[in-house]
């Protein structure tokens, strides 16, 4: 009995410690921030999270000559969209007129800009077993 659970803690110990190393990295850049106020707030999804909230990785990203770049490591095979925002004032959300537009800048993976919120169906992306680059623009 004792063997049994050993060799069972020492398999799942094994599991736990390949999965955390496994997955792609994918490094986002955006050179078009306005300022170098506040932060850049950056959000990789999956169709479940995706303007719902907190995305499966969240990053906060200071800002340098009105560049940043923002890198979310081991994401695991799958289709994802990537939500960024220009936080300038620091609260944490995204700020709007009265009319409803948005007051901050914002962008989504494959740059799609439409009139309405973003839509996950255009931001969607595949990742497979290797790292990925691209570049969004606000």
């Amino acid at each position: 009995m004792k063997k049994l659970i050993l060799t069972f803690a020492l398999a799942l110990t094994s599991i736990i410690g390949f999965s955390q190393e496994g997955g792609s990295t994918i490094t986002i850049t955006i050179d078009n921030v306005i300022s170098d106020e506040g932060k850049v707030l950056t959000s990789l999804h999956t169709s479940e999270t995706f303007m719902k909230g907190k995305g499966i990785q969240d990053v906060e990203t200071e800002i340098k000559d009105g560049k940043v770049t923002i890198t979310f490591k081991n994401v695991l095979p799958g289709e994802y969209a990537i939500m960024t925002m220009h936080d300038a004032n620091n609260n944490k959300r995204m700020d709007f007129r009265d009319n409803g537009m948005p007051l901050e800048s914002y962008g989504i993976s494959n740059n799609v800009m439409s009139f309405g919120p973003p839509n996950y169906d255009n931001a969607k992306f595949k990742v497979e077993n290797k790292d990925l680059e691209m570049n969004i623009r606000f």
